[in-house]
């Protein structure tokens, strides 16, 4: 886990749509936080020695609190049903430094967002700060039914709300989500921002290639886990450059539970290979990359790869530890 942690209050907590809390985290000594961009997510470190990532969603010029909405995913490892059922208003929590990893194009001419469900979370961030600053953007806001929609009120009642379109797949059939029809309408040289489950994420960014959209214009960040490889686990051996130490990583193990069990210590969070802590360098040998968080190139070029979840292709790795 990240290192660097501070104690923030649970300042308040509420229901925002459904099966989706909202809370607010307030400095515990009253000085201002730590300043974050907009697309940045913080570690919450919950009962039970869990931590999660999770999405800022306020304007990122409101020092003072740093609000997060949270999805309660009943088939996920535990941490939405902690923080939903165990976090209470008026509690201290431990949380991570802001960290961003899906940063706005600083030079982009127009922007275009595009959250699906609890994805909204960055993209709302996104919105305020392209508002205040006088910058062109669209926002589209996907959901399954109404009232899983989080921060209608807030969106309708910004600045920005004449820019946000809803949309719903249980809905009137004009309501319902055309990515080939946005993407057409979105004026040249438009960044496009995609934030939401695997599947809608998918169908965007693969809408967009197939409609000749540059690599550089595609920003995305995955709230789902690694992504699952169709090839059987097996057993192989990473070798630690510094020191010359073989380790054994055993078909049911990670290379970071392997690494661990012999006395090497790598920085991680999600554990799912999402947020690019653990990312590690291979000096030798061809990863099997499972993780959501390299893109197609470097995962291509195979010299670094995610120890949390990927795996290797060959009988060693040799990693820059």
């Amino acid at each position: 886990m990240s290192a660097a942690t501070l104690t923030v209050r649970v300042a308040r907590k509420w229901q925002e749509a459904r099966d989706i809390c909202g809370f607010e985290f307030v400095s515990d000594d009253g000085q201002p936080l730590p300043s974050f961009d907009a697309g940045a997510h913080i570690d919450v470190h919950l009962p039970g020695g869990l931590v999660r990532q999770y999405s800022l969603c306020n304007h990122p010029e409101q020092r003072d609190r740093y609000q997060i909405a949270v999805l309660r995913d009943a088939d996920g490892r535990g941490g939405s049903r902690a923080i939903h059922d165990e976090v209470r208003q008026g509690d201290t929590v431990r949380i991570g430094m802001p960290r961003n990893q899906f940063p706005l194009a600083p030079d982009a001419r127009h922007h275009l967002l595009l959250a699906g469900g609890i994805g909204v979370t960055p993209i709302l961030s996104m919105a305020e700060r392209l508002y205040s600053s006088g910058m062109p953007f669209d926002l589209h806001y996907c959901a399954r039914s109404p009232d899983r929609m989080a921060f209608v009120e807030r969106i309708s009642a910004a600045g920005f709300h004449d820019r946000a379109r809803f949309h719903v797949d249980d809905g009137e059939p004009a309501q319902r989500f055309d990515v080939a029809a946005v993407l057409a309408a979105a004026p040249k040289g438009t960044h496009l921002y995609v934030c939401g489950p695997r599947g809608f994420m998918d169908a965007v960014l693969n809408a967009a290639r197939e409609r000749g959209w540059d690599e550089a214009r595609l920003h995305y960040e995955f709230f789902g886990g690694a992504v699952a490889s169709s090839a059987a686990a097996r057993a192989f051996q990473v070798r630690i450059a510094s020191s010359g130490k073989v380790v054994d990583v055993p078909a049911d193990c990670t290379v970071i539970a392997a690494l661990a069990a012999n006395g090497v210590d790598v920085l991680t969070s999600c554990e799912q290979g999402v947020c690019g802590t653990c990312v590690t360098r291979v000096l030798e040998g061809e990863p099997d990359h499972r993780d959501a968080y390299l893109t197609d190139d470097e995962k291509a070029a195979g010299d670094q790869f995610m120890p949390c979840c990927s795996r290797s292709r060959s009988d060693l790795l040799v990693l820059d530890l």
